[in-house]
This record gives C-alpha cells, structure tokens and sequence, in this order.
C-alpha cells in the first residue's frame, strides 16, 4: 500500500540522510567565512536524491510588495487560500531556488497557493530587515493571489528553523499592531530562544548531525549586529506575550539541538490559551521534511501539515 509503513527502510534512509547531513556540515565548516559558498552549500540542504528536487507544482515569479517571491500552485490549489512561506537557513542563506521543491510539496498537501519568499538575508542585511519583508510580503498576499488582485478568502504562514523563527515573530509584530493574523501557523524546527537557553542545546549535541552548538552566537550576532537585544520577543519569540495568537502546529525533531526551543515555545503558548499542536518526530534531524519523499518520516510530517491546514481552513472558515 502507498501509505504503508516499512520500518527497514525508514531506518536505512535516516542513516543515509544523517551521514548525508555530517559532510555537509563538515563542508560548511570548511567553508567559513566565504558566504556565498556557505549559501551555496545550504542551497543542498536536501540533495541527497534527486527524488527531494521533484514537484508537480507550477511557479511563477512574482513581487510581493518590494519582496522578490514565487506562487507555486498545483490542480488542486485553491487561489483563494494563500499559505506564506519562510525559508531557513540561519538567516543568513536559503534561496527560493533551494526551497522550491519543499513549497510545492506543501502546495499539493494543503491544497493551498503557497508563496514562498525571497527575504533579505544578513549580514547584508540585518535584524529587522527580514522580519520587515515578511510583513509586506503578507500584507500583500491578502490582497493578491496567483491569479492576480483579489482578496484572500483564508490565510496560513509557515517557516522552518530561522524561518520559524521570523513567522512566530511576525505573529508576534501583528498582533501587536491590531494587524490581520493568518488562520494558522506551521513551524518547523523553529529558533525560538537566541538566548540558547534550551537544555537540547547541550544535550542532543553528540546527535544533531548538521546544527553545531559552537557556532551559534556567531550566527546571532551576525544577524542582529548589535539591532537588538537577544532576548527581544521579535528576535526571540519565547520571550514574548503570546495570548491572541492563531492555531499553531509545531514539528522538531528529536535528534536536534533546537528540540527544546519547539518544546518550551508550545508549553508556553499552551499555558495562554493557544491551540498548539506539537508534533514531535523521534530520532530524526533539523528540518528532516525537506528530505521528503526520500525519507518517508518526511512525507507523513507533510500529510500531517496538510491535515493541520485543511482543518483550520474548515473549522475556522474564511
């Protein structure tokens, strides 16, 4: 059967990916500090087969209010229903090229036109340029589909690891400025404490195959350059107030530094009220959806983000 479980298999491809995810980061690390070469190689976050370059998605170019982006939409995307998407990459790297496939894919999950988004990076540009871009570029979503001008019927954003992090802090911005809120958030690994508090940090150090805990505050301190303080709940989103943010759906995986930050995040937004859903994924590494549908662990965690959207879309309607 399509959806049928085959253990051997899991097991065997996790393996490939995590070897797959060490020389990669060996490679980065070899790298320091030539940028474009670092983007380059993160560009192949996923390129273990080339199965993980595969969509059926159509895209097309667009500007999403001054913000260089992309509608990828399938036969069954709805222009109505927009899905924002921020990409990861220590907010310093990530590329529509290298998130492409990954949007497309969430495009045919949650039936959804998904506009995936070309934010501007640090160190060029620092904190709070690329938060800045992801509120234009949501502004203009409600306003513009894939077919053109026309007002959203219902909205969602989502984002992996410094993307996660930049959509709990746009959830955070919008609320605050009495703005419209999307019907519901999807973060993946998200960065949520740059205080790098998080007891996984330390812990799951010797297992996370791609995350060095050594270069974490050189990272920070290239993308906030001194703009803020780590523990502002913009930069840090743990930090701040969460009541009267939408739904939300978590996924970390358990072979992870960041594994606490999704934890912790959840927790807390549970204890305010919020419809958290956390969806732990054991023994598996940052960001492992991107390797869908290689590793079929990935390929549930998308059908489950899928589930999440459509029931949003449903309970909450337009």
């Amino acid at each position: 059967m399509k959806n049928a479980s085959n253990p051997q298999l899991e097991t065997t491809r996790l393996k490939a990916v995590n070897s797959y995810l060490r020389a990669l980061a060996d490679k980065v690390a070899e790298a320091v500090p030539d940028l474009g070469k670092i983007r380059a190689l993160i560009d192949e976050y996923a390129a273990i087969d080339e199965s993980t370059s595969a969509h059926s998605a159509t895209c097309r170019k667009v500007n999403a209010g001054h913000v260089p982006g992309e509608w990828l939409t399938t036969g069954s995307s709805s222009p109505a229903d927009r899905l924002l998407y921020v990409h990861g990459g220590s907010w310093m790297s990530g590329s529509l090229e290298g998130y492409r496939a990954h949007a497309g894919r969430l495009a045919a999950e949650t039936d959804c036109a998904v506009l995936n988004i070309d934010y501007r990076l640090a160190p060029e540009h620092p904190f709070p340029a690329g938060l800045e871009d992801c509120d234009r570029a949501f502004d203009w979503m409600l306003e513009n589909g894939p077919d053109g001008p026309g007002r959203a019927g219902s909205t969602f954003v989502a984002g992996d690891s410094a993307g996660g992090n930049l959509v709990l802090a746009l959830l955070l911005k919008r609320r605050d400025q009495n703005k419209a809120l999307p019907k519901a958030a999807v973060v993946l690994s998200p960065a949520t404490d740059l205080t790098w508090s998080s007891p996984s940090i330390q812990q799951r150090a010797a297992v996370d195959p791609i995350l060095r805990a050594e270069r974490i505050d050189t990272v920070v301190h290239a993308y906030l350059q001194n703009a803020a303080a780590v523990d502002d709940p913009y930069v840090s989103p743990l930090f701040g107030e969460l009541s009267g943010l939408p739904p939300l759906m978590l996924q970390a995986g358990g072979a992870e530094i960041l594994y606490d930050d999704s934890r912790r995040f959840a927790e807390k937004a549970e204890a305010a009220g919020i419809d958290v859903f956390f969806d732990t994924c054991p023994d598996l590494p940052h960001v492992f959806q991107l390797f869908a549908p290689y590793l079929p662990q990935a390929s549930r965690a998308l059908r489950s983000i899928g589930a999440f959207v459509h029931r949003g879309r449903d309970e909450r309607g337009a």
